[in-house]
């Protein structure tokens, strides 16, 4: 998501006013209106001064995806339907039996 969303997005969750948030950041209005339309977009520290300012913060989260081990999956996409329903049904029956053994 673009900065620009972002910032508009938690400005308006917070229920503020463009000159509301200038206010309470500091950062003129129309520099909010121009990060807000696309027209410029803001370093780290203004956006981070922004989303604080609305109640949020920015957070580092792994991409999906990224860091994923695939060989698994290509092992498995390697299989024919019937291989793979066999191999179902073989996991099927381990989980029972392991089930069962909690139970006991």
């Amino acid at each position: 998501m673009p900065g620009s969303a972002l910032v508009r997005r938690a400005r308006f969750k917070a229920g503020l006013s463009q000159r509301e948030l200038s206010r309470r950041t500091g950062i003129a209005q129309p520099t909010i209106a121009r990060i807000e339309a696309r027209v410029t977009s803001p370093r780290f520290d203004t956006m981070n001064r922004l989303l604080a300012a609305c109640g949020f913060s920015l957070e580092l989260v792994p991409l999906g995806g990224y860091g994923i081990d695939r060989t698994a999956i290509r092992q498995l996409l390697s299989l024919t339907p019937t291989e793979r329903l066999r191999l179902a049904r073989e996991e099927q029956r381990n989980l029972q039996r392991f089930e069962e053994g909690v139970r006991r």
